[in-house]
């Protein structure tokens, strides 16, 4: 079966995807229009946004470990995941910039004073690298630098998983459980060490 799944998935092209990662915030601000995201479509929009941006975090987070634990190779949309997710970070923040707090003032004020807000910004700092840096030319001009640059991304879903648990109020089990997931995932991508052999005697 995941043969057959690395058979497929090699044959098929990334460009869906960013024609998909377009459509769905076309989508949201029709549902928000038309009273589809509930009594708050501002908060509404800006909520999808944050939340499917973290989701693609972690599928591009899950992409090594179900290759070294499970044989799934998705390898090739890795890149394309990341910028996509990067685009709804950012929409999310033009959300809370334009419609939400729309105040110049108060935009810094927020980032100083609440501490979810800081978080998610420095996650959003942190991806712009990331960002910059997820093409070819890169790849080939920063050669063994770019995959130390690009292990950015661990922090960037840490601190975006605790952004979402920061951000809901009360006890409430789905944010910690993307906390969980990201927690899990790096934990994975820890090297255990070799044991060492022990020299029989003669």
């Amino acid at each position: 079966m995941i043969d057959w799944i690395n058979k497929t998935t090699r044959k098929l092209p990334t460009w869906p995807l960013y024609i998909g990662a377009a459509l769905y915030p076309a989508w949201l601000f029709w549902l928000a229009l038309n009273g589809g995201l509930g009594i708050d479509p501002v908060k509404g929009l800006e909520h999808a946004m944050g939340e499917k941006a973290l989701q693609l975090l972690i599928l591009g987070l899950a992409i090594t470990p179900l290759r070294k634990h499970l044989g799934l190779n998705l390898l090739k949309f890795r890149r394309a995941i990341g910028v996509v997710a990067f685009f709804y970070v950012f929409a999310h923040l033009l959300v809370w910039l334009v419609l939400d707090v729309q105040l110049l003032g108060q935009i810094w004020a927020d980032i100083v004073k609440r501490p979810y807000i800081t978080v998610g910004m420095g996650a959003f700092v942190l991806m712009l690298p990331l960002a910059v840096t997820s093409n070819n030319w890169s790849v080939r001009r920063l050669g063994p630098r770019w995959r130390k640059l690009h292990k950015l991304t661990y922090a960037v879903c840490l601190l975006g998983g605790l952004h979402f648990v920061m951000l809901v109020k009360g006890f409430q089990l789905e944010p910690l459980l993307y906390l969980g997931s990201i927690i899990l995932l790096l934990a994975l991508r820890i090297k255990r060490p070799k044991p060492s052999r022990v020299r029989q005697s003669a």
